[in-house]
């Protein structure tokens, strides 16, 4: 046997194996949330400083769900995701943190009841989606607008039941918003329906009972 083709074959075992890896990460998060239910999952930065408005905001929004019976999934890490976890935990519902490990920023924070630890960025996404019954949008980057386009896409598609897909301030998503508006639906990238996907809110009261309208405890 050449080296390349030895080489070639340990590269294949590697991937081979890794599906064990991957399906077990799926089992994991399967059974630790099966019976966790109605779950609301918060996204937004691991920069955002608890001297922030905005993660002030987050522990609000997630303290008055907490309060009104639903339960809150993040991230698991710091900032906003922190955020959430807090005011689930201050509102006395089970606080979700699906935490990923990276190098650098992610680190657990400890006001999640529940930390569920992934190597893979898809598995982790498909439990945000599937235990949720809303996703709120708060300021973030790209992992943020990652979580929150693999719903829409999803919702869009059909491949999903539709739930709400609230962003939070306008200040920060308008601009996202407008492009979406004036670009994609203007050269008929998406229908219009699509835009109806999205709810954009400023206030923290409004937020919660927009899913209260929507989801049942």
């Amino acid at each position: 046997m050449s080296e390349q083709q030895y080489l070639l074959d340990a590269f294949n075992v590697g991937d081979s194996w890794r599906l064990f890896k991957i399906m077990s990460e799926f089992v994991e998060g399967f059974e630790s949330l099966k019976d966790v239910n109605p779950c609301v999952s918060i996204f937004g930065s691991a920069r955002t400083k608890p001297e922030d408005p905005v993660y002030k905001q987050t522990v609000d929004i997630a303290r008055g769900l907490a309060q009104s019976g639903y339960n809150i999934i993040t991230g698991g890490g710091p900032g906003i995701m922190q955020a959430g976890n807090k005011g689930a935990s201050e509102g006395g519902a089970q606080s979700i943190g699906l935490n990923i490990k990276l190098p650098f920023e992610q680190t657990p924070n400890p006001f999640a009841s529940m930390q569920i630890e992934f190597n893979y960025f898809f598995v982790r996404k498909v439990m945000f989606i599937k235990y949720a019954q809303a996703y709120i949008g708060m300021p973030g980057g790209f992992g943020t607008l990652d979580e929150i386009f693999e719903a829409l896409t999803l919702i869009q598609t059909k491949r999903i039941k539709p739930f709400p897909v609230i962003l939070v301030g306008t200040d920060y998503w308008g601009g996202l918003l407008d492009w979406i508006k004036n670009t994609l639906l203007e050269r008929k990238l998406i229908n219009p329906d699509d835009m109806d996907l999205i709810h954009l809110i400023d206030d923290t009261d409004t937020v919660v009972k927009t899913i209260k309208q929507t989801v049942i405890v």
